[in-house]
């Protein structure tokens, strides 16, 4: 098993070299929230393929090292998932791939790039479903 200090590293590697970050035009979906709490805020855009799948997720935003590792993070992990996987990423998930324990409030910013995905993601239909009821 990887130590803290790994996952630590990798935060501050994605703070300051972000995977994915930008905007995609065009896109399928995009969404931006923010946390008022902290002043994180955060931006999704997903293009996805002719059979629903993610082809490319990009994030803007700005917000501290953890909000923007998890959205990198996340942004990387639903390339090639179906959007009916996307709504149902677990946010278990994400903190796993965080890796590192996180205080109440940080667990917020960590989770804040999920729930603007989701939120983007429920916006729209899932074509297989759509596909299928054809």
């Amino acid at each position: 098993m990887l130590d803290e200090s790994f996952y630590r590293e990798q935060i501050i590697d994605l703070y300051e070299s972000p995977l994915n970050h930008g905007e995609l035009d065009p896109h399928d979906f995009s969404y931006e929230e923010d946390n008022p709490l902290c002043g994180d805020v955060i931006r999704i855009d997903v293009r996805l393929d002719d059979e629903g799948h993610v082809a490319e997720a990009a994030w803007s935003g700005d917000g501290c090292a953890i909000s923007q590792a998890s959205a990198s993070l996340l942004t990387e992990e639903i390339k090639g998932k179906t959007l009916a996987e996307v709504k149902a990423f677990p946010k278990e998930e994400l903190l796993e791939l965080i890796g590192v324990p996180l205080s109440m409030a940080r667990v917020k910013c960590a989770l804040l790039s999920l729930k603007v995905l989701k939120s983007g993601a429920y916006g729209i239909p899932d074509k297989n479903v759509m596909r299928n009821q054809d």
